[in-house]
């Protein structure tokens, strides 16, 4: 979306050779100006995940008898509204004997949906990574929201190598993307227990095989879970 006053045809011209698509493949509509912020949280309604997790955005009352993340749209990337966030938020929810009293990793936290999921759950000890400072500020107040902020504790990559680069946790969640999962594939495994459950997602159904095999050496996966076109890929550490 760009501002009126902008040169919108000289940014359709570099979207189209970047992307490399035909003439005309692009087109451009105008919109009156409004409070997008405000537009998007009207459009955000509560999402229920499996029996008992809930999304519920802060001008909603929680929904009863559930575990509620309150939690509004913000810069950082996961609200439960992504394929595969809500493919991870289910394996969490079905779960949850898994992660209650357990250490557990969620590499990509973005808003710290996911730590904050298997804070509620019973986790007793998280760290979330994240390459974008942004995240980190999301995660910690998201997770003060849901008053877990207190079990999660936010790195970037960096000094999260510099301070567990030998911790092993008993689930790993990294909700990322398919190159970057098969990238790290080595250096994530190292960080669970044998036994340990490992939950990947972010992951187009064509991508699935190039991850299985990444992961091959390391993880006895589970039958794969799929949503809209991605999927989600969870096992054990052999």
């Amino acid at each position: 979306m760009f501002d009126s006053e902008q040169d919108i045809a000289g940014a359709v011209q570099q979207c189209q050779t970047i992307l490399k698509l035909p003439a005309n493949a692009l087109s451009v509509e105008s919109l009156e100006d409004r409070d997008w912020e405000r537009a998007w949280l009207d459009d955000f309604k509560p999402m229920l995940f499996g029996d008992k997790l809930c999304i519920c955005p802060t001008a909603f009352e929680p929904a009863p008898d559930k575990l509620n993340i309150m939690l509004d749209p913000g810069l950082a990337f996961g609200t439960g509204t992504h394929p595969t966030t809500r493919l991870c938020l289910e394996w969490l929810d079905q779960n949850a004997e898994k992660v209650t009293g357990k250490q557990v990793l969620d590499y990509g936290c973005g808003s710290g949906i996911l730590a904050i999921a298997a804070g509620l759950l019973g986790a007793q000890q998280l760290h979330g990574v994240d390459i974008d400072p942004q995240a980190l500020t999301a995660t910690d107040s998201n997770a003060e929201r849901n008053q877990v902020n207190n079990q999660i504790t936010g790195f970037l990559p960096e000094p999260f190598k510099q301070k567990h680069a030998n911790t092993q946790y008993d689930v790993l969640l990294a909700n990322i993307l398919a190159n970057p999962l098969i990238e790290l594939a080595a250096a994530l495994c190292s960080h669970l227990k044998t036994g340990g459950h490992i939950v990947l997602s972010g992951i187009l159904a064509e991508q699935a095989d190039s991850v299985l095999t990444a992961y091959q050496p390391y993880i006895a996966f589970e039958p794969i879970a799929e949503h809209d076109g991605w999927v989600c890929l969870h096992g054990k550490r052999k």
